[in-house]
């Protein structure tokens, strides 16, 4: 695939997928006989683990320690296990986090249409 269609699918600008590449987020895309990248079925599965845990929060540096030890083989099999434990984990917090934040909003706008029925029924007393 080209940059092109890659970019389409996944909704990641040229730019990003280029700098991706660029800092080891993903692994370096082959190019075909004109120097143009020729994403393969691995290229895509990179980026798509990449915007998935982007999209998850997981942090830059965490991404690309994780590719550059894979890229060095079985030997770091137990280091990547840690990254991914240790980012899940971080995840699982900011989720806690979210959840409470998200209760919390679902109270004050629960207590918003108290206030809005209240209203309402001021205005019923109130007209003529």
């Amino acid at each position: 695939m080209t940059i092109t269609e890659v970019s389409k699918k996944y909704g990641l600008s040229q730019d990003t997928l280029r700098y991706y590449e660029r800092i080891g987020l993903i692994p370096p895309v082959p190019r075909n006989k004109s120097g143009i990248r020729d994403y393969t079925e691995e290229s895509c599965n990179w980026v798509e683990f990449i915007k998935c845990m982007r999209g998850a929060g997981l942090p830059i540096e965490a991404l690309i320690e994780y590719v550059a030890l894979f890229q060095q083989g079985e030997d770091t099999v137990e280091a990547r296990k840690h990254i991914l434990i240790e980012q899940r984990d971080c995840l699982k917090e900011r989720i806690d986090t979210m959840q409470k934040t998200l209760a919390r909003l679902d109270g004050k706008i629960s207590r918003y249409e108290c206030i809005a029925e209240a209203e309402n029924k001021l205005r019923i007393i109130q007209e003529p």
